[in-house]
């Protein structure tokens, strides 16, 4: 599988653990089972600062509760290179995204804006499969990485790609500068601003995850998709028909 294992997944070194709520999502939803992640990372340099970002990410991910998936697109082709999509990395990428209930995007900033292989990955999640939709209703935080002073294009981007995807993006959101000074020789990140604002964005995340999970379905439900399928409302079942229906006085 293409997937990254985490090394030392439970090793936190700049985690204060005297601030921190492991369980962020106590109280606000059904906690069945573990929130579903998937997080996507926008370069393939042997040091990348977008994979160490997003490997912090999953660490904290993991701490807060939540089973994470990291995809590598080391072969991930560009959309419509492969006829069909007939290629492996797009059918698993597909289908981790159909597993996951929320998403973590980080890209680098080139050029003003996210990757190519950002865009490829996004790209290679139709909006429609078969009946089946691999992004519609799942929570997405975004993150940005940086060469130089801090920008928020990427992030920018990426919340109007997830808007599109009809994900439900969180308020927070992250993006690192100078990115090359925020990782020790080990690649993992340095206690700092930057990183306090990553685990505020993932604890956000593990919230609305949670939150939204019930109601899932329910708000990302069209008219005009109900209309397509010849989907009619049972005004018996429909609990907006029955909360404006008229209400039968009491003798």
């Amino acid at each position: 599988m293409r997937l990254r294992e985490l090394d030392d997944p439970d090793h936190l070194p700049a985690l204060d653990a005297r601030f921190v709520a492991e369980r962020p999502g106590l109280g606000l939803g059904p906690e069945e089972h573990a929130p579903r992640i998937l997080l996507l990372y926008g370069s393939l340099r042997p040091r990348s600062y977008s994979r160490l970002a997003t490997e912090e990410a999953g660490r904290l991910l993991r701490f807060f509760g939540a089973e994470v998936r990291i995809f590598d697109p080391f072969d991930m082709p560009f959309p419509d290179q492969v006829a069909g999509d007939d290629h492996p990395a797009i059918r698993e990428l597909r289908e981790h995204a159909i597993w996951s209930e929320g998403m973590v995007w980080c890209s680098p900033e080139r050029h003003g804006q996210i990757t190519g292989l950002m865009k490829a990955q996004i790209d290679n999640l139709p909006l429609n499969m078969g009946g089946i939709r691999p992004t519609q209703g799942r929570t997405l935080a975004v993150m940005q990485v940086s060469g130089g002073s801090q920008s928020f294009n990427a992030v920018n981007t990426l919340r109007l790609l997830g808007r599109w995807m009809r994900m439900i993006t969180i308020p927070n959101q992250s993006s690192v500068a100078k990115a090359y000074q925020e990782f020790d020789e080990d690649g993992r990140m340095k206690p700092s601003d930057y990183y306090e604002r990553i685990v505020d964005v993932m604890e956000e995340l593990v919230r609305f995850t949670i939150l939204t999970r019930p109601h899932a379905a329910r708000l990302v439900d069209r008219y005009s998709e109900r209309k397509g399928a010849g989907k009619t409302i049972d005004a018996a079942t429909d609990l907006s028909t029955i909360a404006t229906m008229p209400q039968k006085r009491s003798a």
